[in-house]
């Protein structure tokens, strides 16, 4: 258990350059008060006392703004950067070294019974507001852009944005940091095109346009 703790606090100076000291990191991170707090309610759910695990989680909640049902399994080294906001479901699966930033959904649409809600496996980063979305599984080492919407599996080593989600690196150079204001957009391409096409289209149509005009003209 000590172990755990340590390595929950250990990945906070690996990921935060903004961690000055344990005193700090122990007493002002929300992310960290979540995740020890859900370890608690996580082992009371485990022994069926659902309640006293719900109250610990409710609990939480209220202090730190980050909400993780007591059913969900997070493995080691989860890191929670500022954290408002961020939703965990009940039967979502954390691998180990994984990173969420504030705003995230790991969530159910509402359609599922049973296994409902996301598996993510080992060394993902899902970026700043980012909803995963239904019993899907995103692969290891794969990182979720900011503002993204996943609703279907993605596969390992793969970086993954837009609305909905789209597949934009997959097995190709890692991409050790993702940056989140320099990403691809695969809406923002597919207007371009769209711009393209209109703009195509005005030039033709003022191209038949002067050719009736020319046409009329020789018939005068």
């Amino acid at each position: 258990m000590f172990k755990t703790l340590k390595e929950d606090i250990e990945v906070i100076f690996e990921q935060d350059p903004a961690a000055r000291s344990y005193l700090e990191v122990i007493l002002t991170y929300s992310g960290l008060h979540a995740i020890w707090a859900h370890r608690i309610a996580h082992a009371f759910y485990k022994r069926k006392f659902y309640f006293i695990a719900r109250l610990i989680s409710q609990i939480s909640r209220f202090f730190t703004g980050i909400e993780i049902h007591p059913g969900a399994k997070i493995g080691r080294r989860f890191f929670i950067d500022h954290g408002m906001g961020v939703v965990i479901g009940e039967t979502c699966e954390i691998g180990d070294n994984v990173t969420v930033y504030q705003g995230v959904t790991l969530g159910g649409t509402g359609k599922e019974k049973g296994k409902r809600h996301p598996t993510i496996k080992d060394n993902c980063l899902i970026a700043t507001g980012a909803k995963v979305l239904g019993s899907i599984t995103i692969g290891e080492n794969s990182k979720i852009g900011a503002g993204s919407v996943v609703l279907k599996d993605v596969p390992p080593n793969s970086t993954v944005v837009g609305i909905p989600g789209k597949v934009v690196v997959r097995n190709g150079v890692k991409v050790k940091d993702l940056n989140h204001t320099d990403l691809p957009d695969p809406i923002a391409d597919r207007l371009k095109e769209l711009e393209e096409e209109l703009a195509n289209l005005r030039t033709e149509l003022q191209q038949l346009k002067e050719g009736k005009k020319n046409h009329e003209h020789s018939a005068l």
